[in-house]
């Protein structure tokens, strides 16, 4: 964990559960806390969409997921 840059933030997106190398990625950008880019939310996406970015990013069994669970595992992976 030496290369964490706010040990602080890691810390707490690790209490709200965040997984280890989300958590890492946040607390090491230099622009942490700003808001980011252009893509839409994830609840404003249909079902098919969370599914295919999901499948993207290899998420394991997103095939038996509902919307709100595909929504909670892309936020945290």
């Amino acid at each position: 964990m030496d290369s964490i840059k706010n040990r602080d933030q890691y810390e707490a997106l690790r209490d709200q559960g965040y997984s280890k190398e989300k958590a890492a990625r946040i607390a090491n950008t230099k622009k942490a806390g700003e808001k980011g880019g252009k893509a839409s939310n994830y609840e404003s996406r249909t079902k098919d969409e969370l599914y295919q970015k999901a499948k993207e990013i290899d998420i394991d069994g997103r095939s038996n997921m509902n919307k709100q669970e595909l929504i909670d595992a892309l936020r945290n992976n």
